[in-house]
């Protein structure tokens, strides 16, 4: 968790149950004016109705090929892992909403159109890319033997995030660049419209979005 200002931004693993607990938590001792969200209007309301919405051959043409491939494995992956330590995906997501509604706080959604991501993904990632995150996929189903040793059930340390992001970097600098760090910019924005509100804001993103965004958010500040 990091503070700046008026705004509170908690990192979090969306299928870890430590989460879950941490977001209700900070949410009920702050009661904030606003809680922000790690989502867009079509993933906010795919997860508070609970009607996961299953991709379709048309998507393709919105998404394009390997966004819709690349969006249909990450999905099956993040399910497959959430059976793993018993918490399903966006656990930490629901658990803010529900939260924010109980103490009476707006809820905003900073993040970029699913749609724009993906349609941005499948343009710019190469096939080479492609196949690796095929094999990289297969061989953790096979093998299950992690590059990166941590607790699915909690959210990983600082020093863990920084080894898996340089080796998303490097490895797949297509999924860095759209996936993280153009959607860091967004949502870093974001935030920094809300701070102009003079309310309270407590931020639920990702773990690997935590401190980039809270250095994007002071940038901008200092630029004022």
């Amino acid at each position: 968790m990091k503070k700046y200002r008026n705004l509170i931004v908690v990192g979090t693993s969306h299928i870890a149950i430590e989460s879950v607990r941490a977001v209700e938590s900070v949410i009920l001792n702050e009661r904030p004016g606003i809680v922000a969200l790690e989502l867009d209007r079509i993933r906010f309301l795919s997860l508070v109705s609970g009607d996961k919405r299953k991709l379709k051959v048309k998507d393709v043409w919105q998404l394009g090929l390997k966004g819709f491939l690349i969006n249909l494995i990450g999905a099956w992956v993040e399910k497959k892992l959430g059976e793993m330590v018993g918490t399903p995906p966006g656990s930490d997501m629901l658990k803010a909403v529900q939260t924010a509604r109980n103490v009476g706080a707006d809820i905003a959604l900073i993040d970029q159109d699913i749609r724009i991501t993906l349609r941005k993904l499948s343009k710019t990632i190469t096939w080479k890319e492609k196949l690796m995150f095929v094999w990289d996929v297969i061989k953790g189903v096979i093998v299950r033997k992690p590059v990166i040793k941590f607790d699915l059930r909690k959210v990983p340390s600082e020093e863990v995030i920084e080894k898996l992001t340089s080796l998303v970097k490097k490895s797949y600098p297509s999924f860095y660049k759209v996936l993280i760090e153009e959607r860091n910019e967004v949502m870093s924005k974001s935030l920094y419209k809300l701070m102009s509100l003079n309310k309270q804001i407590v931020a639920v993103v990702g773990a690997g979005h935590e401190k980039e965004i809270m250095r994007l958010v002071k940038g901008l500040a200092e630029n004022e």
